[in-house]
Formats: structure tokens, C-alpha cells, sequence
């Protein structure tokens, strides 16, 4: 018999929830700690959608990115995902900053999944590693460079800017990186790819003759989903975990 304490206990080892920024809302959101699990489901949001999945599927308990809960509440609408998740009694654990910063956490599944080498961290944040800086196996345009990302990420699309400089020296930062542009430039890296960037960051980086691709917040977390998913397979035997075919930003693009 597995319990959301055993999973919970299970995530805080490789991504301590003590670790989460200070901002953030972390850990088991909704639920009890004692009730018993024999299927999960994961997603980087959730959403009605995503608990109906749930339901559907028979899960217990749904393991997020995003928290569920994030602000102080101070009214829960009956048409909302948390009245949802509440009445039908679905647990959630949401990882969040603690998952971003971990070792084999969202921004090292960026990198890897950009296929980068010699990682090291772009910056810190509150004694946690942010990000990565790595190389190509090889040099690139910037128009290559975006290509690739498309591909890697499986994005639909994507926005990306052109310097008059090879593509080698990577840095990632996953979700809504834009800040920090400042600790790219330090670093020497030719491009830099995040999600959701403002147009004065761009304008940053492009006076610092620094490329940018946006993939956008999604392409560039949900890469942690199903890496995240076999780690827990492989642990709890007896526990189902399944990936969300639901959810998506709703992103189109022309």
C-alpha cells in the first residue's frame, strides 16, 4: 500500500520542497497525507480539464508543476479547478520552484533536452542553481539554432532573434526567464532560451548581441513530465503513473 506521504517523501529527496523560493506555495496543496494511492496522474498545470482526466482515469492524487494554489484565497468559486478538485476528491502535490532549481529538475531537462554539454549554472537564486550554460556539439546560425529548438521542444512555434554571431554557448532558463539577461551576457553565451520574455529584455539582449528564442512557457517546462513520470515508476511499483493527454496551453499559431 503506497501513500501520498511515500510519493511526497519521495519527491522531497531529489527536489527538497524546503528549497522552493520564497514566493512560492509548494508541496501537498490539497488532500491528506495518509490517504492511499494506486494511480497518478501528472501535468505541468492543473486545470478542469486535467482533474476530469483524473477522475476518468481513476486517480487519486495529481502531481503538478504549477501550484494549484499560488495566491492567499479568499473565495473559491464553484465553477473553479480547486471547488473541482475538492469535490471529487482529488489530492494534489504541486513541485514548483523547488523542481525548477533540483538536479535533474525542469531547467537541466531543458538542457538536456537541447542536448547541451559542459553544463554548469547560468545564476543563483536565494543559494539555488538557476538555469544552465552549455555548448553544442555544433556551431550553428541563429536560424539553425531556432530550428533545432522547435524540433527538440516539439513547439508549434516560436519566436527567436538574429545576431551577427555563431551559435554555440547556450544558456536555458525554463518558464520566464527574461530577467535575466544581465547573467547571460556575464557568461559569454551566444543565445539565450527561455519562454515569455518582455520586448525591453529583447531589446536588452539585443544591444548586449545576444540571441533569444522564446519557445514559450510551456515548450520549455513540460519537458519535465515524462522524465518525472519514469522516475516514479521505477520507485513505486504498485502505482500507476500516467502523463496528462489533455492538457496543453491552447496555443495556436500562424
Amino acid at each position: 500500500m503506497t501513500l501520498i506521504r511515500d510519493i511526497y517523501q519521495f519527491l522531497d529527496e531529489f527536489s527538497p520542497f524546503n528549497a522552493a523560493f520564497s514566493y512560492d506555495n509548494c508541496g501537498l496543496l490539497v488532500g491528506n497525507f495518509d490517504n492511499t494511492v494506486n494511480k497518478v496522474l501528472l501535468s505541468l498545470d492543473i486545470t478542469k480539464n486535467v482533474i476530469k482526466e483524473a477522475k476518468g482515469l481513476g486517480a487519486e492524487l495529481i502531481i503538478s508543476h504549477h501550484p494549484i494554489i499560488f495566491k492567499p484565497i479568499k473565495f473559491v468559486n464553484s465553477d473553479s479547478a480547486l471547488h473541482l478538485l475538492c469535490e471529487l476528491n482529488i489530492s494534489a502535490i504541486c513541485a514548483h520552484t523547488n523542481l525548477d532549481v533540483a538536479k535533474e529538475g525542469v531547467n537541466y531537462q531543458l538542457a538536456k533536452a537541447l542536448m547541451l554539454k559542459n553544463l554548469k549554472p547560468l545564476t543563483y537564486e536565494e543559494n539555488s542553481p538557476l538555469g544552465f550554460l552549455g555548448t553544442l556539439e555544433k556551431t550553428m546560425t541563429c536560424k539553425e539554432f531556432a530550428n533545432y529548438v522547435k524540433k527538440q521542444l516539439r513547439c508549434d512555434g516560436l519566436r527567436y532573434t538574429k545576431i551577427n554571431r555563431p551559435i554555440n554557448t547556450v544558456a536555458v532558463c525554463s518558464g520566464s526567464g527574461g530577467n535575466l539577461v544581465d547573467e547571460v551576457a556575464a557568461k559569454n553565451a551566444d543565445v539565450f532560451v527561455t519562454g515569455e520574455i518582455k520586448h525591453s529584455q529583447i531589446l536588452q539582449a539585443n544591444e548586449l548581441n545576444i540571441a533569444i528564442v522564446d519557445a514559450g512557457h510551456y515548450r520549455t517546462e513540460n519537458v519535465i513530465i515524462s522524465p518525472l513520470t519514469q522516475k516514479l515508476r521505477l520507485k513505486f511499483k504498485n502505482v500507476e503513473f500516467l502523463e496528462s493527454r489533455v492538457f496543453t496551453d491552447n496555443m495556436e499559431y500562424i
